[in-house]
């Protein structure tokens, strides 16, 4: 083992991308294994790899933990983005949840039928500018400070992060609304971890394709 946490999923966005996001934003390199066949996720259940027989798994610190919320605030606390107390975590806590709720319909996006998505593209617009968006920037607006925490940066500012360009990509001018959401992307842009996230060659995954489908559909059937 090389000491840098060891990540199994497929090669692509879903569940693991937010993972990548905070690992990488907090300057962590880290190694990835990519499932490809049924086969080889089976195999992984077999060898009892998989607590519960899902992925993503990451392997840190000796663990192989799985469960995406479970990883995700597993190293948010170990590099220091996850508040200063209770108070600031359980805020961290609601914006993760409220962006995660967003991001849910962008994960399913590629698996919708060609008849319902652009019903569903109009829903994720709806819900990112009339539910989501709004809340972040009422807080940033409210408060006047760079990060949505405790005028620190933190797993809740990776997270939104994450969502504006997730939600950018299929709808390029959603942030015309929110001008303190375009302070705060180009602030997060410039952070010297997340510019070399966003750089040509970085872990980052491209937007799903129709390969990427076929590989989930494949890899995960029953």
């Amino acid at each position: 083992m090389s000491g840098k946490p060891r990540l199994t999923y497929l090669n692509g966005r879903g569940r693991m991308e937010p993972i990548r996001w905070l690992l990488a934003a907090a300057g962590v390199e880290f190694e990835e294994v990519y499932l490809e066949t049924k086969e080889q996720y089976d195999k992984l259940i077999k060898d009892g790899f998989l607590l519960f027989q899902q992925v993503p798994v990451v392997e840190i610190d000796g663990m192989k933990m799985v469960q995406t919320r479970a990883i995700l605030s597993y190293i948010a606390g170990k590099y220091n983005l996850y508040g200063k107390d209770l108070k600031e975590r359980a805020l961290i806590d609601m914006y993760v949840e409220g962006i995660a709720d967003l991001m849910q319909m962008i994960l399913m996006f590629p698996f919708s039928p060609p008849e319902a998505k652009e019903k569903n593209l109009d829903s994720i617009k709806e819900r990112a500018t009339n539910r989501y968006f709004p809340v972040f920037e009422k807080v940033l607006k409210q408060h006047g400070q760079d990060f949505l925490v405790g005028n620190k940066f933190s797993w809740a500012d990776v997270q939104l992060m994450e969502a504006i360009l997730a939600v950018e990509e299929k709808i390029p001018a959603v942030l015309a609304g929110f001008p303190q959401l375009q302070v705060f992307k180009t602030k997060m842009s410039n952070m010297p971890t997340i510019k070399k996230f966003l750089q040509p060659g970085s872990p980052r995954k491209p937007p799903p394709d129709a390969h990427y489908v076929e590989t989930v559909l494949k890899v995960f059937q029953k």
